[in-house]
């Protein structure tokens, strides 16, 4: 059992078997077989933009087939892999915010396949490299919604999965309502957010 991050050989690729066994306190995801340390926990904007957008999103869904998620909640990609054996699976990402809505894709381990919609929210810790990491994966694997929601900007960049390649639909302000691209009567009004 590995107990420290600093135990692991970051110069080698991991599989989602390898990441079962940690036992660490420090939070990491698998992007394509290797660790990316997640950054200390969010700040209290982060957790406010989450909690809000959490209370929306359930209120909407809570008759529906539909499940909403929220950080720490385990998401195994498996894009084109037709396996999805715990050694073939090298990536693991954490979504600030995700829904699904094939209960076929849910597990006692979290969800593997895409997500229907992730919302990722950044903060600080949040380099440029990882979201467009995320960006990339997220494309990759056919998630149909994506959203970036940026505090610091106080904005939400909304794309849509169009013939497998995301397009960006618009930049919502302060005095936006922004709608769901996929659950055409979603609206969520920008201001309830922040």
């Amino acid at each position: 059992m590995i107990t420290d991050i600093n135990q692991l050989d970051l110069s080698k690729q991991y599989t989602y078997a390898d990441y079962l066994t940690w036992q660490f306190t420090d939070r990491v995801e698998l992007i394509k077989g290797w660790i990316r340390k997640m950054s200390p926990a969010p700040n209290v904007i982060h957790q406010k933009i989450s909690f809000n957008l959490s209370v929306e999103l359930g209120n909407f869904f809570k008759n529906s087939n539909c499940n909403v998620f929220a950080a720490p909640f385990d998401v195994r990609l498996i894009n084109k892999r037709r396996s999805t054996d715990n050694s073939q699976i090298i990536t693991v990402v954490q979504p600030d915010l995700c829904i699904i809505c094939d209960d076929n894709k849910l597990d006692e381990n979290g969800c593997i396949g895409a997500p229907d919609w992730i919302i990722e929210i950044l903060s600080s810790g949040n380099t440029k490299k990882e979201t467009q990491e995320k960006f990339s994966l997220y494309e990759e694997n056919l998630v149909k919604e994506y959203w970036i929601v940026q505090p610091g900007d106080q904005n939400i960049l909304v794309f849509d999965l169009i013939n497998d390649k995301y397009q960006l639909r618009k930049i919502y302000t302060n005095e936006d309502v922004v709608p769901s691209g996929i659950f055409s009567e979603l609206q969520i009004n920008f201001a309830e957010i922040f």
